[in-house]
């Protein structure tokens, strides 16, 4: 990934919050691909998530190493929110974004304790805050024995991360506020999001 100094970042924040991946291996059949739920493990700096058994991406040998691409936020930055617009017009649309791509070894988990283990971890993460978090407990068990049986455990086994967060870094300060309070006033919650990680980044 192309990532100009201005863009760069730490990439643990982006899988830390993440909650969905596209998991791309490249094998003798070509590039596959898969939207994946996960959980980030810092204890072993791996993406833990499940493929469906029916998915043949986690039987294909991968070539090389396996990547995750993250995202984070991101949203289309209209050039009237430059300040500078008003100066001299030379001015672009273009899109702010946060975005990690996790590169390490592949491992498949084809194991029940383990993708019970993981689901559970799932679950957890993304039920917690809730009034009444469902767990999986609450489905019967044999339904639950049923589910765990189509899908396959899978982790990656981060190597690097080369993170991107494009969010007006090489504009001036007064076009970066207009951003901010352009992308503030938007109904997207896309947008919001942008406007809360430039503040972040920028500290205003």
């Amino acid at each position: 990934m192309y990532v100009p100094t201005h863009f760069a970042g730490s990439g643990v924040p982006v899988v830390e919050n993440g909650g969905l991946a596209d998991l791309v291996t490249c094998t003798a059949e070509g590039l596959l691909a898969t939207p994946v739920p996960f959980v980030y493990e810092a204890e072993t700096h791996a993406l833990h998530a499940h493929l469906a058994r029916n998915n043949d991406q986690w039987r294909q040998p991968v070539i090389g190493e396996a990547m995750a691409i993250v995202r984070g936020p991101d949203a289309y930055v209209s050039p009237s929110f430059y300040a500078s617009k008003a100066e001299h017009g030379r001015v672009v649309p273009t899109w702010n974004y946060v975005v990690a791509h996790v590169y390490g070894e592949l491992v498949v988990h084809d194991d029940p304790v383990w993708v019970a283990a993981q689901v559970r971890r799932l679950t957890g993460k993304h039920e917690a805050g809730r009034e009444e978090p469902w767990a999986v407990e609450d489905a019967p068990a044999r339904f639950v024995e049923g589910q765990l049986k189509a899908i396959v455990g899978v982790s990656l086994r981060i190597s690097r991360i080369e993170a991107k967060w494009k969010l007006s870094q090489n504009r001036s300060e007064a076009d970066v506020n207009g951003v901010i309070e352009g992308l503030s006033a938007e109904s997207s919650g896309g947008a919001q999001d942008v406007a809360a990680a430039m503040r972040g980044v920028t500290g205003r």
